[in-house]
């Protein structure tokens, strides 16, 4: 695990390479979780952060067929927590509609309706799914 803080001014992030398997979900919500409790965040977004990595892992996992999953968190500016699961599979995550006996299926969409913005970001060797939502200041 990393815990990196380069400069005065940069703000924390946390990133950890895990095995590419079901088992790794908890584990990416608790980095996550203590993550955010070591950087002061509010519990509402602390929760929030740790329901979006735990269905980006898992859209990484059953889909990535990655033999390992990189979770970052990261606060790229003092009001926002920014998750990503980077994978080894360039296959673009698809946002569906699911009917309402479906088992699955449903992970993107609760990504897009709990963060303010999400997307995908292909690289060379994979791609870098990521989400971001506001945090809450004092009294809010």
């Amino acid at each position: 695990m990393t815990n990196e803080r380069v400069r005065s001014g940069q703000y924390p992030r946390r990133s950890v390479t895990l095995v590419g398997e079901s088992a790794t979900v908890p584990l990416a919500r608790h980095i996550v979780r203590e993550a955010c409790a070591e950087w002061g965040m509010d519990q509402d977004t602390a929760e929030t952060g740790t329901l979006l990595v735990s269905e980006i892992v898992t859209n990484a996992v059953r889909h990535g067929h990655s033999r390992s999953v990189r979770v970052i968190a990261e606060q790229p500016c003092p009001d926002r927590l920014r998750v990503a699961v980077v994978d080894t599979s360039r296959r673009m995550p698809e946002l569906r509609i699911v009917g309402p006996d479906a088992i699955g299926g449903r992970g993107l969409l609760l990504v897009d309706a709990l963060s303010d913005r999400w997307g995908t970001d292909l690289l060379p060797w994979g791609k870098r799914v990521w989400a971001e939502i506001a945090i809450k200041a004092d009294g809010q």
